[in-house]
């Protein structure tokens, strides 16, 4: 994770990021795999640091005083030159229905009785010991997903007393400044429901899409009015895997704030699904509603349906792979610029194997071994190179 912090200055003061040097993109890799700073230092004997970065790796010590000084925006530079070289290779391709989506959600890092700096959020948790004072952090995520390619874009982190939408406005705002033309739709949950969001959004010359829940909403209630009053559209999801009755309600202009006519998109959809514990296949039920501004000229009830699903890629592909094989949520050092700095490296090195993997390795190969076989083989290379010291 801490990979792209190889280039030290001779005072250790800050990094400098090479976009173009493939070889230290990859660096990135096998630290992500390590867990912490101390487990990197171990590793710095290995002869294969001085193959890939031309030096030795710095201590863990100089490695977390870097992560504090480092260039936020020189990192996000390499992440936008790493899309735009995907970009140009035509290997960011788009989905069927020619959407390509910017979903945005939040996400908790980590949370602590012990420490705590100047950007903690704190809230009162009961415990066996009494209540007692916790500390954490949260932060809004923006990920790309396409057809078969999910690319982590950047992080804004929420702020003492804010919510997460108005930490989702500054990242949508920065997203757009540095990926103009990535994306067409911008999606999240029921939180981003809300006439400020869609209206950023739509003066970006971008379309919105959130999930509507509040049963008490003017713009619900009518939407389940005119449900009951209509026939259902019926088709099956692209994967095959649900049967869904569709409700496609154009023109509503229950949304005040807006200032314009809204869509809204109601589904029932049913499915089979086998339990692992038993073996049993179940049928199962569910029921969705959401709203957006894409036109029915630019997308069909069934596109709207699919792109909405996609959504979940962010919850599935950053926050719990990342947190489960990247240690996504681990402190390496409890300092805000450090911990936005691992954040954002780490993001990188699941963009750069994700890439080389769907790029590079042929689909039997892709078949047989699991995501985290393969990155275990990059980790491999480092440690087979390190050579033991006998002690005493």
């Amino acid at each position: 994770m801490l990979g792209l912090l190889g280039d030290l200055t001779e005072t250790h003061e800050e990094a400098q990021i090479s976009a173009g040097d493939g070889a230290k993109a990859l660096f990135v890799i096998p630290l992500a795999q390590m867990g912490s700073l101390n487990a990197a230092e171990q590793t710095i004997p290995s002869r294969s640091w001085r193959k890939v970065i031309g030096r030795e790796l710095p201590s863990a010590d100089t490695l977390a005083r870097v992560a504090q000084r480092v260039s936020l925006d020189e990192i996000r530079d390499v992440m936008a030159a790493h899309y735009a070289k995907l970009k140009r290779n035509k290997a960011l391709p788009a989905p069927k229905h020619g959407l390509i989506a910017l979903v945005l959600d939040g996400h908790e890092t980590t949370s602590t009785y012990l420490r705590h700096c100047t950007t903690c959020l704190s809230r009162r948790v009961h415990t066996a010991e009494g209540e007692r004072e916790q500390r954490y952090h949260r932060y809004v995520a923006a990920s790309l997903v396409g057809e078969g390619f999910h690319m982590c874009l950047d992080i804004e982190e929420i702020g003492h007393g804010e919510g997460e939408v108005v930490a989702a406005l500054r990242l949508v705002a920065r997203v757009h400044a540095a990926y103009p033309r990535a994306y067409d739709v911008v999606m999240g949950d029921a939180l981003y429901a809300q006439a400020p969001f869609f209206l950023a959004v739509l003066a970006q010359g971008k379309h919105a899409l959130a999930v509507l829940k509040n049963e008490e909403r003017d713009l619900y209630e009518d939407a389940m009015q005119l449900c009951a009053a209509s026939e259902p559209v019926r088709f099956e999801r692209l994967d095959g895997r649900r049967s869904v009755e569709a409700w496609d309600l154009c023109g509503m202009t229950s949304w005040d704030s807006l200032g314009q006519p809204a869509r809204v998109v109601r589904t029932r959809e049913k499915g089979r699904v086998r339990r692992q514990l038993d073996g049993e296949v179940e049928e199962t039920s569910c029921e969705w509603m959401w709203v957006t501004t894409l036109p029915a000229a630019a997308a069909s009830v069934q596109t709207v349906v699919e792109l909405a699903h996609g959504r979940w890629d962010i919850e599935n592909r950053t926050f719990n792979e990342g947190a489960n094989e990247w240690h996504l949520d681990h402190v390496y050092r409890h300092e805000p610029a450090a911990m936005r700095a691992m954040l954002l490296l780490t993001m990188l090195a699941m963009n750069v194997f994700r890439a080389f993997v769907r790029l590079n390795l042929k689909p039997a190969l892709r078949r047989r071994y699991t995501l985290r076989h393969l990155v275990r083989l990059v980790l491999a290379e480092i440690l087979v190179d390190t050579p033991l010291v006998a002690t005493g």
